[in-house]
């Protein structure tokens, strides 16, 4: 029996690939099918308000042209991002519809505040531009028909769009001009992330109060299906600002990361010696750890202090150094002048093959670093 190869499964948002832009694949997830079916049967009571002569049939085909316009909005949003960004050198990875509406995923983040807010604020300018254009239209053709009602519903939706994202909050585009804002009064990133992520909470609260006490104010009850989809949106404002707050911090502590405040500072010894020089050495530069270096100088082991406490005393100035010793596999060595991302990133490649690494400067054996303690420094979970 002959077996196809299996095609890797792609990262990123799984669905279908309807088209590609900017270099990156479009992607309509399933779960905008969801989306399309419940705002389709939202928009039926308006769609028989605004035309009331229209069969049942022809009633649903207009609310469902409604919600494809309302997400033809977010697509030429998020293009509008996908664009900019990669004029200003950002990677675009797809443009994704989702049940949310869509978002862009890029390969980094804008190297300057400048380039952030625009990328930003590109998304609610175009659907504001298409807004005007359609409202424009509206006042072109014979009010009261078809055209006009589809018209006026894409100026609405994009009107809509344009506004929402403004809002000065995380996730939303008005929180990345926020966050720009703040990053280039303080020069500190992180700084105006964590401020636009907790916008972000306020905006979500806000939302949900004024979604249920709007109601309330005029002495009615907000029904079940309103108390839903605002606890709903409410939920994913706030937990993509959390993401945002969380994000920054994490990175905040990335960039703070030196080999410093990681490595173990150790004195490197010849494989010919006993435990009892070893030591020796150790307690004369002052350090705990102890490094085997090999004839041509190389790392190429360390004591394994839980090791050598099982060695009686006596025993000591006998025992070779190498009997209590890990060895280090060829390559498990980290620059001394790393830090930050980059020196998360060569321990992250050692440490594909090697939980410890000798940190070598200049040339010279200076200390060990174990991954544990790197992913402890970052605060984050192995």
């Amino acid at each position: 029996m002959n077996v196809a190869p299996r095609t890797p499964r792609r990262e990123g948002t799984q669905g279908w690939v309807i088209g590609r832009a900017a270099g990156a694949p479009v992607i309509l997830s399933p779960s905008w099918l969801v989306a399309a079916a419940v705002l389709t049967l939202l928009f039926v009571p308006t769609v028989r308000n605004l035309a009331p002569w229209l069969g049942g049939v022809a009633t649903y085909l207009v609310a469902l042209t409604f919600v494809v316009l309302l997400f033809f909005s977010v697509f030429l949003h998020e293009l509008a991002h996908g664009f900019v960004a990669r004029s200003r050198g950002l990677e675009v990875r797809e443009f994704a519809i989702t049940l949310w509406g869509g978002h862009t995923a890029f390969g980094g983040a804008a190297a300057t505040p400048g380039s952030s807010a625009l990328i930003a604020v590109v998304g609610p300018l175009t659907n504001l531009a298409v807004a005007v254009v359609c409202w424009l239209a509206v006042l072109a053709v014979p009010a009261g028909g078809l055209v006009s009602i589809v018209l006026y519903a894409g100026a609405i939706a994009n009107g809509f769009v344009a506004v929402f994202n403004l809002i000065p909050g995380l996730p939303l585009d008005g929180g990345r001009v926020l966050e720009a804002a703040v990053w280039r009064t303080s020069g500190d990133r992180a700084r105006g992330t964590i401020v636009a992520g907790w916008g972000g909470r306020v905006v979500a609260i806000g939302f949900v109060a004024w979604v249920l006490l709007r109601p309330l104010l005029s002495g009615r009850q907000p029904d079940l299906f309103t108390v839903g989809w605002a606890a709903l949106i409410g939920a994913f404002l706030w937990s993509g600002a959390t993401q945002a707050i969380r994000g920054a911090r994490a990175q905040r502590a990335l960039d703070g990361l030196t080999i410093a405040a990681v490595a173990r500072p150790a004195v490197g010894v010849p494989y010919g010696v006993t435990l009892g020089e070893a030591e020796s050495r150790a307690v004369a530069a002052g350090v705990d750890q102890v490094l085997l270096l090999a004839p041509d100088g190389r790392p190429a082991g360390y004591v394994d202090g839980a090791a050598a406490a099982t060695v009686p005393t006596p025993a000591r100035p006998s025992t070779p150094v190498q009997a209590v010793a890990v060895p280090l596999p060829v390559g498990a060595v980290v620059d001394g002048a790393l830090g930050g991302a980059a020196l998360v990133e060569a321990v992250g490649r050692v440490g594909r093959f090697s939980e410890a690494m000798a940190v070598v400067v200049d040339g010279r054996v200076s200390g060990i670093v174990f991954a544990r303690d790197v992913v402890a420094a970052l605060g984050a979970r192995p």
